[in-house]
This record gives structure tokens, sequence and C-alpha cells, in this order.
């Protein structure tokens, strides 16, 4: 995985700024390493199968989730370096101002 920037920082953020494609990708997390299909994450949801691709294509394109085929079905999982990296990236200088670390700052309140 390669390290977060601000311009991949703010596709991922995007894609998660919308509640289908929010509820789409915790559910993806919640399912773990193994995935879930486009039926069972459309069943899951209540959403149209048209509706839920384009959301799954929205998250894919900002790196949030990854798409594979798996027989006849294509399984999507939670990319978890690609979410940590922007977590890693949102808490880069956490408590700078105050030269705390963000574990000092936890410490402190």
């Amino acid at each position: 995985m390669k390290t977060m920037d601000s311009k991949l920082a703010v596709k991922a953020l995007a894609a998660l700024a919308q509640e289908t494609r929010l509820a789409t990708f915790r559910l993806l997390v919640t399912a773990g390493p193994e995935g879930m299909s486009a039926g069972a994450i459309s069943e899951s949801l209540g959403l149209a199968a048209p509706t839920l691709s384009f959301h799954l294509k929205e998250l894919a394109h900002s790196g949030l989730i990854e798409g594979k085929a798996h027989g006849r079905f294509v399984m999507y999982r939670a990319q978890y370096g690609h979410m940590q990296a922007l977590i890693d990236f949102l808490m880069e200088n956490c408590c700078a101002a105050e030269g705390l670390g963000c574990a000092a700052k936890d410490a402190v309140a």
C-alpha cells in the first residue's frame, strides 16, 4: 500500500461522504477478509442491483474496496490497508501543536 496523500484522502473521504456508500463500506468491513457478493450486499442493505453497482464502483475507484471474481460471483472486500492509511493520514499530526503524541493526549484526557 502506498502512503496516503491529500488527493487520495480526499477521494476516499468523498466516497464515504454518501449514506449508501458508507453503509456498504461498513458492511464490508464487518464481513471481514472473505467479503460479500453483490447479491448479499444488495439483500443486506435493501438496494436495487443498478444502484448498488454504481456505489460499489465509486468505492472501488477510491481504493476502499476491491471486487474479485470468485466463480460466477464477484466478491467485494474492504481494503483494510487503504482504510488504515486514511486513518493514519488523518491522525498524522495528532497533538503536534502541544508537542505530545496521541497516546500522551489520551492519557491526559
